[in-house]
């Protein structure tokens, strides 16, 4: 869903890819509305149960936690939410409609965009997805840290988009005034080295986005 240049609409945030307890805490602290957890082994940002119990604990009311997996068996999922209780659950794989369903639990699912995706028909596939995350396409799973074409999103797209793909707090402005999504989504722009993010980075960041939201009100 993307918003008028002139509406109040207040861009959501969310720090992926936290291992750290610091982290979580520096993101809440910024003014983050949610963090990413990573349960993909082949990813360096992955965490075990107990490390994401732990920081799920650390965080103060109104910070929500975001599950991500890429094409996880059921029970790994199941184990997650039992240990966790994540708000959200993030598919970032291969996952079918049927799957992404089976946990009966609130999701998000990613769209790896590339020339040729029907972004559309994709939403209608996954209706009960809360929201479509937008990340570029690479060959590896999770996410690779780059920008893709903001074009590529069709204007008539009217469901809630989660912006990712190589954002930082340089490009985040003009991602915002371009798409006006519902949220926007960052790893490895806010990071010191993988899965260890910089607090004045995650506040620069921050600070963007409230800039381009004031911005774009006018």
């Amino acid at each position: 869903m993307t918003f008028p240049a002139d509406s109040l609409h207040r861009t959501r945030i969310k720090i992926c890819g936290i291992t750290r307890v610091e982290d979580a805490l520096a993101a809440a602290e910024a003014g983050a509305d949610a963090i990413g957890l990573v349960f993909y082994p082949k990813s360096p940002r992955c965490v075990t149960l107990s490390q994401a119990a732990s920081i799920a604990r650390a965080l103060p009311p109104f910070v929500s936690t975001v599950a991500l997996f890429v094409n996880a068996a059921q029970d790994t999922v199941r184990d997650v939410i039992d240990a966790v209780r994540p708000a959200m659950l993030q598919f970032h794989g291969d996952e079918t409609p049927a799957a992404c369903a089976l946990a009966g639990h609130p999701y998000l699912r990613a769209a790896r965009m590339r020339p040729g995706l029907d972004l559309l028909d994709f939403k209608a596939r996954y209706a009960d997805a809360k929201a479509l995350l937008l990340d570029a396409y690479v060959e590896a799973y999770g996410g690779g840290g780059e920008v893709f074409d903001w074009s590529l999103i069709p204007k008539s797209a009217n469901f809630p988009i989660v912006l990712s793909g190589g954002l930082h707090a340089s490009n985040v402005g003009r991602a915002i005034a371009q798409v006006r999504p519902w949220a926007v989504d960052v790893s490895s722009g806010v990071e010191l080295a993988k899965g260890v993010k910089d607090a004045s980075a995650i506040r620069s960041f921050v600070a963007a986005v409230r800039d381009a939201d004031a911005a774009a009100q006018g």
